[in-house]
């Protein structure tokens, strides 16, 4: 149920905010710990995880990457363009759409990503799930699913049409 009134109480404003702050931390712990261990940022090793371990042809459409991954179209094109420069990736003409582009993670691409994998799980697990217990762990999971499909079910970016200059 949602309350006509867009305001937050003191209640949701402290839930909103914590979460903001605990996003932020676990985002500067694991970026720290991808650049350390494989020169990457979290956009570049969101992208090979993607196509990594979420896609078995390890191969997506550019605008799909970009709704995925949560990253505009042209952020998504230069971060894709640097790893094609390190042999991460490659880029060739979607098969199924005339003007899409299809990223595909390369053998070098899976080699980094084996190489980040452990060290990143380590930062999250120790950082977001060691103070909490596995009960606790599935009530996060149960409470913000419903809250990520409720965001996911809006128009995706690649959807939204983009603003004129």
């Amino acid at each position: 149920m949602t309350d006509p009134d867009p305001s937050l109480d003191p209640a949701q404003l402290g839930a909103y905010l914590t979460l903001m702050e605990v996003a932020g931390l676990l985002r500067h712990a694991v970026e720290q710990q991808l650049r350390e261990a494989g020169d990457l940022s979290y956009v570049q090793f969101q992208i090979l995880a993607r196509l990594g371990l979420d896609l078995r042809t390890g191969s997506a459409r550019m605008t799909d990457l970009a709704d995925g991954v949560v990253y505009s179209r042209s952020g998504l094109t230069y971060q894709a363009r640097l790893l094609e420069e390190a042999g991460l990736v490659t880029r060739s003409p979607s098969e199924t759409d005339e003007r899409g582009v299809t990223v595909t993670i390369t053998e070098a691409g899976r080699a980094l990503l084996a190489t980040v994998l452990p060290g990143h799980t380590e930062v999250v697990s120790r950082q977001l799930f060691q103070p909490l217990t596995r009960e606790d762990t599935r009530t996060l999971a149960d409470l913000l699913t419903p809250v990520r499909d409720h965001m996911r079910s809006l128009p995706p970016r690649s959807a939204v049409p983009r603003r004129r200059r």
